[in-house]
C-alpha cells in the first residue's frame, strides 16, 4: 500500500492530496490558484535577487541605446 502525500495549500493552508485527485495542486482549488496568480501579477510576490534592474539606469529594452 502506498503512502498518500499531502501538502498545505500555499494560499489558505488547507490540506491537499498530491495526486491526480487534486487537479489544482499545490492549491486546494481554482480560487486559491487565481488568488496566488493575482498576487504575482500585482507584484505583491516576487523572487528576491542580488540586484534590482529598476535601480540600474543603464538598462534598456532598446538595443540601440
Amino acid at each position: 500500500m502506498s503512502e498518500v502525500l499531502t501538502v498545505e495549500c500555499p494560499t489558505c493552508g488547507n490540506t491537499v492530496i498530491w495526486g491526480e485527485i487534486s487537479p489544482h495542486r499545490p492549491f486546494c482549488s481554482k480560487r486559491c490558484q487565481l488568488i496566488d496568480l493575482g498576487e504575482w501579477a500585482s507584484e505583491e510576490k516576487k523572487i528576491p535577487s542580488q540586484s534590482d534592474s529598476a535601480e540600474n539606469d543603464s538598462w534598456s529594452e532598446d538595443p540601440e541605446r
